[in-house]
């Protein structure tokens, strides 16, 4: 979720909190305790979101370890290739190399 995400997730929790409180057919005690609950709610989704975001990140960084490994091994066998090819050409011609 992004940052208007999250805004307007608490702007819609805000309003909702107080058109319950302008119209809220209960008690003083019911109505706090449906805040209570209501927050509660908000809290594990926060704490949900927040875990789905590090799963996110740590995947996309596993991700890209991968392909910086298998970039450079392919570096490293090009490299042991062209040294190969060298020592195949100087060999060829019989000189010596430099």
């Amino acid at each position: 979720m992004d940052r208007d995400g999250f805004a307007n997730f608490f702007l819609g929790l805000g309003v909702g909190l107080g058109v319950g409180l302008l119209f809220a057919p209960r008690s003083g005690e019911e109505t706090r305790q449906l805040l209570k609950d209501k927050a509660d709610e908000g809290t594990d989704f926060l704490k949900k979101r927040t875990v789905d975001l590090r799963e996110n990140a740590s995947g996309l960084v596993d991700k890209s370890r991968d392909a910086l490994n298998r970039q450079r091994d392919s570096v490293a066998e090009a490299m042991a290739a062209g040294r190969q090819a060298y020592r195949e050409k100087v060999e060829e011609t019989g000189q010596q190399p430099a």
